[in-house]
């Protein structure tokens, strides 16, 4: 038995929050240990006999060992290959699910969000910001989404560079649909993570969530084009908790909600994709202090 099969046994039982079983796992040390240890969530979830803990720890191994036939990589926040820097963020998962190849350089990763809804030039604006970012060898992070995401990602991709996509559905799916092709090919050249089980479909709460982990994965976030009540204006808000740099391109500053965001320390107005580049790089090369376990 695994630690990684413990964690997923425990994350099964629907009586149990993520939350609080990352925060017993993470205490403890080990997922065996809750299993078995009689802390207060295994308590919860199992008999005091272990054999049911076992088996169910068992089950959950041998699901992990079928996803990894399937080329998947299941990754617990005990493992050393877990980002390190989002180990740095409150909203870390207890795991992450991964298509493609990690890669220690994504510490240097910048994300590029907006709008599903986006106008043709915001879209280009996302599109040569990422091929200029790849250019400089900066890994490009977005979410995949219609409109900003997959314009992002498609100018990373075109320009030869890493593209990393952090996706609010589980692996098996891809939303939107018409993203599916796109998806495969990062996972072939790149990398997805998803923060979900495989089979887990599109909610309103997977979304935000979904922000929360881009956010805490990449070195800073670029907003392009973003209305108040939207996706990539919670990441902007995200970004500055999790004490990480925010470029909001100047035409938001019609926003009112980025007109305050602007004032905040670790915010910067940026006019163009050089702005952004001019910015970028010091401020990536002064990030050492996260670092890949």
């Amino acid at each position: 038995m695994t630690e990684r099969g413990a964690l997923l046994a425990l994350l099964r039982s629907p009586a149990q929050r993520w939350r609080a079983v990352t925060e017993e796992v993470e205490s403890a040390g080990s997922a065996l240990a809750v299993l078995h240890g009689g802390a207060p969530v295994q308590m919860s979830l199992f008999a005091p006999d272990s054999t049911d803990a076992d088996a169910l720890a068992m089950d959950a191994e041998q699901q992990i060992q079928a996803w990894e036939e399937e080329g998947l990589k299941f990754v617990t926040l005990l493992d050393a290959d877990y980002p390190s820097q989002l180990l740095t963020v409150h909203q870390r998962p207890p795991f992450l699910m991964m298509r493609g190849t990690p890669d220690e350089g994504d510490l240097r990763g910048v994300a590029i969000v907006g709008t599903r809804a986006a106008s043709s030039e915001g879209v280009q604006s996302a599109y040569q910001l990422a091929a200029a970012l790849a250019g400089a060898r900066v890994p490009v992070v977005s979410g995949l989404a219609a409109g900003i995401d997959t314009g992002a990602l498609s100018g990373a991709l075109s320009a030869g560079g890493r593209a990393v996509a952090v996706i609010g559905t589980g692996l098996h799916h891809s939303y939107p649909k018409q993203n599916a092709d796109l998806q495969d090919r990062i996972g072939r050249v790149g990398l997805v993570i998803s923060q979900f089980l495989p089979d887990t479909p599109p909610t309103k709460a997977t979304f935000p969530m979904r922000n929360a982990v881009m956010s805490g994965y990449a070195a800073a976030t670029v907003v392009v084009e973003a209305p108040y009540k939207s996706g990539a204006r919670m990441q902007a808000r995200l970004a500055l908790e999790h004490g990480r740099r925010v470029f909001l391109l100047e035409s938001l500053l019609a926003n009112d909600w980025a007109q305050t965001y602007a004032k905040r320390p670790n915010t910067i107005v940026v006019r163009s994709v050089d702005d952004v580049l001019d910015h970028i790089e010091p401020i990536l090369a002064a990030d050492n202090d996260l670092v890949w376990a």
